[in-house]
């Protein structure tokens, strides 16, 4: 299994890797976030729109639990299960035809909907991480590859050191 890990001093180099992985993404592709609250996920997601050229507002889903972004060829679809209770809702929800042929899914707290979900190409774990001096706070991230899409992408945000 590929990884791509990095310590992130601050937002900008989380959106760094955001705006590499949209540059690299291509439908269909479904792409995982997990990590404590205010961990950076939905930063990494808006930077990412932003790289695919968004504009405006890019809210996070976290009552409507998804957000649609249509272009030409495809779609991206940003959900967050925070508030899923429990993982029957993912089935209820009808959500599954997002997950088409055509589409770039970005999926916050993932495991919210239990083993439900369709394979991911690759996961992304954000965590806080302090050094030892107290005031130096950054993040931890970890890309794996799930599935050779994945692969490629995390072999290609290796190689762009």
């Amino acid at each position: 299994m590929k990884t791509y890990t990095r310590y992130l001093t601050d937002d900008a180099a989380t959106h760094s890797v955001g705006e590499k992985l949209a540059k690299l993404a291509q439908a269909p592709l479904r792409i995982y976030l997990s990590g404590p609250l205010g961990a950076g996920k939905t930063a990494l997601v808006r930077a990412f729109l932003r790289a695919l050229g968004v504009q405006g507002a890019v809210k996070s889903p976290s009552y409507a639990l998804v957000e649609p972004y249509n272009f030409s060829n495809y779609s991206v679809y940003h959900f967050d299960f925070y508030r899923f209770f429990d993982q029957n809702e993912w089935e209820e929800s009808g959500f599954r035809d997002y997950f088409e042929e055509n589409a770039i899914c970005l999926v916050e707290w993932p495991e919210k909907a239990g083993g439900l979900l369709p394979q991911a190409d690759i996961e992304i774990h954000l965590s806080y991480h302090q050094h030892a001096n107290p005031e130096t706070t950054g993040r931890h991230i970890e890309v794996r590859a799930l599935s050779p899409d994945g692969q490629y992408l995390v072999k290609q945000l290796n190689e762009q050191q």
